[in-house]
């Protein structure tokens, strides 16, 4: 499996050029071809866009930075802004593309899209992993060190699956089991972790793995952000877990404090 299509998510927020740098920094390590897909915040008018013209005129002053980051960067590159511009439309264009690129949501934000749940659609629907890049800080160590948040789960199993293109450039691969507290399942876990390796190494994945056991009053997904901030890791690799409610999808309780809290980008992967 190679990256030959990226999907970046443009929109008039403060932390799109961001994105933008992000993709095409993959699109280089990968030869890959870039499409740009505009969808604002569906308000005509936000204090963040106040001054900043019409939408048709924020249009394409985004499209033109757009397609200047793209020249300058040597990269192939494609604009898209359709509409109507929502999730349903977006899931459409991101089952076209091998990796997406999108923001976590900002609340402080008012330019962002104002649905919390735009990130979570795109994965739970599109069928294609998406890399989330934090609304704050810079990333210049970006998937130098990446850790994988395993489970055994076929979420996590297919997570390190879409991986595999940017694992395997990696300087250092660190599978990394929260372990229950009983003996017996966490002697499963360590098996699972074991398994996971033998199968990266394969793949041409050299991984170490580690155990952090569950600690009192400490979530799951806060045990794996501490791990990720120890291992200095550029990149968190998790399986996007949710259950469905009539109408919405709710996240589950790691994936929601990995979105939440994340401190570097998340690969996510249903």
């Amino acid at each position: 499996m190679c990256y030959k299509t990226l999907l970046v998510h443009l929109d008039d927020s403060a932390r799109r050029e961001a994105r933008l740098a992000l993709a095409l920094d993959l699109a280089e390590r990968f030869d890959a071809h870039l499409i740009g897909l505009y969808l604002p915040a569906p308000r005509s008018r936000t204090p963040a866009t106040e001054g900043a013209g019409t939408p048709e005129q924020r249009l394409e002053l985004a499209q033109a930075a757009f397609l200047d980051a793209g020249a300058r960067g040597g990269r192939r590159v494609e604009w898209r802004a359709p509409q109507p511009g929502d999730s349903a439309t977006a899931t459409l264009h991101a089952r076209h593309a091998d990796l997406l690129v999108l923001g976590q949501h900002d609340s402080g934000d008012p330019a962002v899209e104002t649905a919390s749940d735009f990130v979570t659609d795109l994965v739970m629907t599109a069928a294609r992993p998406a890399i989330v890049v934090p609304h704050s800080g810079p990333f210049p160590d970006f998937a130098q060190n990446i850790l994988i948040a395993w489970d055994g789960s076929r979420e996590a199993a297919r997570a390190a699956s879409d991986a595999l293109p940017l694992l395997r450039r990696a300087n250092s691969v660190s599978i990394e089991v929260v372990a229950p507290r009983s003996n017996t399942k966490r002697a499963r876990a360590e098996e699972e972790a074991v398994d996971a390796a033998a199968w990266l190494d394969l793949h041409g994945v050299s991984a170490s793995f580690h155990e952090s056991a569950g600690a009192e009053g400490m979530t799951t997904g806060t045990t794996l952000l501490s791990r990720a901030s120890d291992l200095h890791a550029g990149l968190i690799v998790a399986g996007a877990y949710a259950h469905s409610r009539i109408h919405e999808r709710v996240l589950g309780g790691v994936s929601r404090t990995l979105l939440e809290a994340m401190t570097v980008p998340v690969l996510m992967s249903h």
